[in-house]
């Protein structure tokens, strides 16, 4: 293989890596971009500004696996969605300066969620084309390690830049956005290695025939949806009734997202060896009892807490990846990733939206509405598990036992 994408192999990575970044730093200052800006807002607007960018993700993820695998050019759509991220940033910052509606807040949020889904799905593809001898678990560890790490640094250095002026968030984000757009334009370079290219609709009947693909579809939504309602219920929760500040809401998701990025790759490693499937489902059970606990612990248990949860985190998530690449295939990777993406930005957009509404109808009945709040959302997780589990048993969804 030739070209820059072979001598620049962690450039997929690195860009992954920094296109994360203001993820998690808007949700230290999500309190000031919500009802601190625009007073008088309720629980379900304040929340629609973490979920509205998922619902442009949902529209940008599909379209530019379909694209992507139709062309065969990730490259050309990566810079571009880069670039578009970038922009929209700025519009964001400009209109937090300089606007007086909420409306418009919310409608760039949307166009960030579809050209930062975009560049993600895509950038994920071109990481997943790497040649290299480890195989597709190691590849696929590798992208998750470096989105995760991206999101848990994200979370205190948008504490750290918040605590300082929360205008400097989409700002730095903006300008960070174009620079990779200039950096993956340099430096990217699509795969040489032939792929079928096919029509649009023949990838989607693809996608549609390899049935197991649904398995890390709907673990993808569970899983985000919880994200969601980390990166904006809990976020609340933090700083509302534990009281912490913006620094220490960032070092909370710090602590979730920092074993999480670190422990995704070797994860990835073990799916060589272990049924990704049972990786899945087991850390799903104890996921889903970390989030039930989280809501009745003091606040000073909540960072090693938030520790537990991001180590068993990473035992999902990397196979949760690997058998999604896995489905899709060389000729439909690109598309099955963004079914990936688009399933989990479904999951992040339906979490803080159900967080919420859980939240206004647990207050009815509970003088502290939270703990209710964090044991369903629990409980989803395990739901899901042992349902996918009691299928596998019954002969109803064949056992994963594919080594990639």
């Amino acid at each position: 293989m030739t070209g820059p994408l072979s001598k620049t192999p962690l450039l997929p990575l690195l860009l992954l890596y920094g296109l994360m970044l203001p993820v998690t730093a808007m949700v230290p200052v999500l309190p000031d971009f919500t009802a601190q800006r625009f007073p008088g807002l309720g629980q379900f607007a304040s929340h629609l500004f973490m979920s509205i960018n998922m619902i442009g993700a949902l529209v940008g993820a599909p379209i530019a696996g379909l694209l992507s695998d139709r062309l065969g050019r990730r490259k050309a759509l990566a810079v571009t969605a880069l670039a578009v991220n970038g922009l929209t940033l700025l519009g964001i910052a400009w209109a937090y300066q300089r606007a007086d509606s909420y409306a418009l807040l919310l409608g760039l949020r949307l166009f960030e969620g579809f050209a930062h889904m975009s560049a993600l799905s895509l950038l994920m593809a071109l990481g997943a084309d790497q040649p290299g001898k480890a195989g597709l678990g190691a590849r696929m560890g590798a992208v998750g390690a470096a989105i995760s790490l991206g999101v848990a640094t994200g979370a205190p250095l948008g504490g750290f830049v918040g605590g300082v002026d929360p205008l400097w968030v989409p700002l730095g984000g903006g300008l960070l956005s174009l620079a990779l757009a200039l950096a993956g334009a340099l430096g990217l370079a699509d795969s040489t290695h032939g792929r079928p290219r096919m029509a649009v609709g023949e990838i989607v009947h693809t996608l549609r025939s390899r049935r197991p693909l649904l398995v890390p579809l709907a673990f993808s939504f569970a899983d985000r949806l919880t994200v969601g309602f980390i990166v904006s219920t809990l976020s609340l929760y933090l700083g509302l009734v534990i009281g912490f500040d913006a620094r220490q809401i960032g070092l909370a998701m710090a602590a979730f997202l920092i074993p999480f990025s670190v422990l995704t790759y070797p994860a990835g490693h073990l799916s060589r060896h272990w049924d990704p499937l049972a990786m899945m489902v087991s850390g799903s059970v104890l996921y889903g009892v970390f989030l039930a606990v989280l809501g009745f612990l003091p606040g000073t248990l909540i960072l090693p807490a938030m520790a537990v949860g991001g180590l068993i985190a990473a035992l999902m998530y990397a196979p949760s990846l690997v058998l999604a690449a896995h489905y899709g295939g060389s000729d439909c990777r690109a598309s099955a990733l963004a079914a990936f993406n688009m399933a989990g930005s479904l999951g992040f957009a339906t979490g803080p939206l159900l967080s919420s509404g859980l939240l206004a109808v647990f207050s009815l009945w509970l003088a502290a509405p939270y703990p209710a709040v964090f044991v369903a959302i629990g409980m989803i997780e395990v739901v899901l598990a042992l349902v996918v589990l009691a299928m596998v048993r019954r002969g109803r969804l064949a056992e994963v036992g594919a080594r990639a």
